[in-house]
């Protein structure tokens, strides 16, 4: 759920050594604390910057496919470091640091890095799950930075027009502002570190919702142009690892990325659209001319019955926003004899579009005996002590048996016109189960995301209708030609990028 009020709302060998004696250019901070001077660079001696004053931060999640894949991301940036003669470097894993829900939107972990690392380090660098390092092309890149200034760095992303996700921010010239692709990794130098920490501790966090964490973490420590915008570092790529156009990458994105076996049946999967009577003419005629078909069990459900769809009345009147009722009386039939068992549950509005081959795709890696909630997170409180939820437009996918712990628990609805997507978050984080996120899952339109972001993605969602012709999108996105043709539903570049 996106709030409709804008204004709210991832030891260094011999052979480095001699370059320490060697000149290199190095780009230096303006003295002015907080900013830089990106046009100027000075010849200066390269700093010695060792690989053990760098903090490697890798934003894991506690659920048990995404635990192991950043443990063999972690045993891969220290095998790297094996055959170097320096301290190795430390390696964290942001899910396991504290019992913060809230852990994943970074700027209430800045205190806690600062007390740890402020004194002894040069660099925090952030790595999504995905990230491809090669350490020593790193090292290198950042020592063309004096890491006695504040520098906030990464590959620069831009929105083209302003959109809802960013609460319509520079909405006169969008593309001015830039923030970084988690994709590619990005950094904090450690006086700029120590001095955000300082401000989260003076000044509480105050934002209510979190929905895209990368261009809220530029906008806080861009502080309305108090603080250093985003210096773009050529070396953070998001080309695929092994592209010959990435010779000169310290970062890449591992291709293809973890294939876990074959995709999930669809006749495994449940799929719950939710709709009203006002929408049947306009909307759900969409979903029959493009993704239905990939659905073997799918109902619609309204507060209509019409036997030409057909739609389901569950007796929960229409609401014009929230449809927390009919969300929870969904999840009551889903585990009820009325509809065939599966073990898993995909809830979509009528004007989600989405490929459900590359849903069958993803699912393969997670295990429906856990109690697996996935979708695209976002935040609520979370400075404060808040909870994370699954947007609802986006599409949220339960296993059977985090529907079951749900629904044996008390949480029920407080009102039927109560946000959905955010009562389930909160009830999730009462149980303490946790949210998943896929950044494959889009809670707004295409148009809504940085064309840099979505061009290293196949992504599996997108939500709304609103000016433009969904259809087209779908067909661009979201339709893989080869469905029809490929035994398993996809060609094999796309289950690559997947």
């Amino acid at each position: 759920m996106i709030p409709d009020n804008p204004d709210i709302g991832h030891t260094v060998g011999f052979y480095f050594i001699f370059l320490s004696f060697v000149p290199v250019n190095i780009v230096t901070g303006s003295t002015r604390p907080g900013s830089q001077n990106q046009d100027s660079e000075e010849v200066l001696y390269d700093s010695q910057l060792d690989l053990q004053e760098i903090v490697f931060v890798i934003q894991s999640q506690s659920n048990s496919f995404h635990m192991s894949w950043a443990e063999r991301q972690r045993a891969d940036l220290l095998q790297q470091t094996q055959s170097l003669t320096q301290t190795p470097p430390p390696v964290l894993l942001l899910h396991s640091l504290t019992d913060n829900e809230g852990d994943w939107s970074i700027l209430p972990l800045l205190p806690y890095f600062s007390s740890l690392f402020g004194k002894n380090s040069s660099w925090l660098v952030f790595l999504e799950e995905e990230t491809n390092v090669k350490v020593t092309k790193l090292l290198q890149a950042l020592r063309k930075f004096d890491r006695r200034k504040e520098w906030f760095l990464g590959k620069p992303l831009h929105d083209e027009e302003s959109t809802i996700i960013h609460h319509y921010a520079f909405a006169e010239n969008p593309s001015i502002f830039k923030y970084p692709d988690f994709s590619a990794a990005w950094a904090l130098s450690i006086p700029l570190l120590d001095r955000l920490a300082n401000k989260v501790r003076d000044d509480p966090l105050k934002s209510d919702f979190t929905i895209d964490l990368k261009h809220e973490v530029a906008l806080y420590i861009w502080e309305n142009g108090q603080g250093p915008r985003l210096t773009a570092v050529p070396e953070l790529c998001t080309e695929p690892e092994h592209s010959p156009t990435a010779q000169h990458c310290a970062t890449t994105l591992r291709r293809p990325a973890p294939l876990c076996g074959e995709p999930v049946k669809k006749e495994d999967i449940f799929v719950a659209v939710k709709t009203c009577k006002k929408f049947h003419s306009e909307r759900v005629p969409v979903v029959k001319k493009t993704w239905e078909r990939e659905a073997s069990l799918l109902e619609y459900y309204s507060d209509h019955t019409d036997p030409s769809i057909p739609t389901i009345d569950l007796g929960v009147p229409n609401t014009e926003r929230g449809h927390c009722g009919k969300t929870f009386a969904i999840l009551e039939r889903y585990i009820s004899d009325a509809v065939p068992k599966t073990s898993w549950l995909l809830v979509v509005d009528d004007d989600t579009l989405i490929s459900l081959p590359r849903l069958h795709m993803l699912l393969s890696c997670y295990d429906p005996s856990e109690p697996v909630c996935l979708g695209e997170r976002y935040g609520y409180g979370l400075g404060q002590g808040g909870y994370s939820y699954i947007t609802g437009g986006g599409g949220m996918v339960f296993s059977r048996a985090a529907v079951v712990r749900l629904l044996a628990s008390d949480c029920k609805c407080y009102s039927n016109d109560a946000p959905d997507d955010m009562v389930l978050g909160m009830c999730l984080n009462a149980l303490g189960l946790p949210v998943t996120h896929s950044s494959l899952f889009h809670q707004a339109r295409p148009e809504d995301y940085s064309r840099d972001f979505l061009a290293h993605q196949v992504p599996i969602s997108f939500h709304k209708h609103w000016n433009i012709d969904p259809v087209a999108v779908f067909n661009r996105w979201l339709k893989d030609e080869s469905m029809s043709t490929s035994p398993h539903g996809l060609n094999k570049s796309t289950k690559e990028e997947l």
